[in-house]
């Protein structure tokens, strides 16, 4: 639909274009669109790109021949020079570390969504486009995610042996520990973290990279976040009361993101875990129909009409699960991202 121009190129020219057009510089069209990926080591990437273990992408493109994309002319991995790939974590010392930063092309490492995501909004946008990850693995939305605001909560459980109920007081944003018995004085957590330190972490390593754009965009001047892509929610499997919240969190997240990034009218898209479906059970279709409800199609929530929609990834996962990294098979990785940029196009288009 598109070329692969230069970012780079791109934006120095917006200048020009400008002044021979006499269009001011807020109309300009040339604005970098941001798209930020958060969740946790899935969307962090565990895809296989070389080697025999699992299904590599490398087997997947120059023997299946499947998302030819990704090859020129000659079968070397192609580059898009229209899409800019930033990837940041927080590292040791809880300092910002920088895991990408160059235009998309396959490399070294493990894979995530990026690929198929970044084809799709390429090839959709005329601007240029910059995927912004800034996630860690191992992370709950209802502990290390929670968004601002968030309240805490009580939860009765019950043990499957004894019989006996325990009711435990969740934390609220920047309480800790996790959860204290209800009744209890609750010790702060030794270490220093907090409800919600993950979630101000990210976002804080994602503000960075956009104040310093021409380091992680050549050339660029001026950005817009469109829009957020989030694939989580394996940690809060794993606990009865996470996944029970787990929709007002969502809720709480989407709009904690468009006001703290300013973006008002961004499109939210997330993603189920491979191995839920309608009637697996338990904690993982809690969490499957917490993520179909905020789907502006569900009508639950009027204000995500039209901007909020979720990718069902069941018949993509083929037989894998979020927490066994979904064999590391980059066709899961490839197919997820396809989805989610083509939901995401579709929120665009409207």
């Amino acid at each position: 639909m598109k070329r692969r121009t230069s970012i780079s190129r791109a934006c120095l020219l917006v200048a020009s274009v400008i002044a021979l057009s006499g269009a001011s510089a807020a109309d300009q069209a040339k604005k970098v669109k941001v798209f930020i990926m958060m969740g946790q080591s899935n969307m962090v990437g565990m895809g296989n790109i070389f080697g025999d273990k699992g299904e590599s992408l490398e087997k997947a493109v120059k023997t299946e021949k499947l998302y030819p994309y990704l090859v020129d002319a000659s079968g070397n991995w192609a580059e898009r020079n229209d899409v800019r790939n930033v990837q940041v974590m927080v590292g040791k010392g809880g300092g910002m570390s920088v895991l990408h930063n160059e235009w998309l092309k396959v490399g070294k490492g493990k894979m995530g969504i990026e690929f198929g995501l970044g084809h799709e909004l390429g090839e959709f946008l005329d601007e240029p486009v910059m995927l912004l990850k800034s996630c860690i693995g191992n992370r709950a939305l209802g502990w290390d995610l929670l968004p601002p605001g968030s309240k805490g909560y009580d939860f009765t459980t019950k043990d499957k042996k004894t019989g006996k109920e325990t009711t435990y007081t969740y934390a609220g944003y920047k309480e800790s520990p996790e959860r204290w018995e209800k009744g209890t004085k609750a010790e702060p957590a030794k270490y220093g973290w907090y409800a919600g330190k993950q979630y101000d972490d990210d976002v804080a390593n994602a503000k960075k990279v956009l104040s310093e754009l021409d380091k992680y965009c050549p050339g660029a001047t001026s950005y817009k976040v469109a829009g957020f892509l989030w694939w989580q929610g394996e940690r809060d499997c794993g606990d009865e009361g996470h996944s029970l919240h787990y929709e007002e969190n969502l809720v709480n997240i989407i709009r904690s993101l468009r006001k703290d990034f300013d973006a008002p009218n961004a499109k939210f898209v997330s993603a189920t875990l491979g191995e839920a479906t309608k009637g697996c059970g338990g904690n993982t279709e809690t969490v499957m129909n917490a993520m179909m409800a905020v789907d502006g199609k569900s009508g639950k929530y009027p204000e995500f009409k039209g901007n909020v929609a979720t990718v069902y990834t069941h018949d993509m996962a083929r037989g894998g699960s979020g927490n066994g990294h979904y064999g590391g098979n980059a066709k899961v990785y490839m197919d997820v991202g396809e989805a989610m940029g083509k939901a995401m196009v579709e929120l665009l288009k409207k």
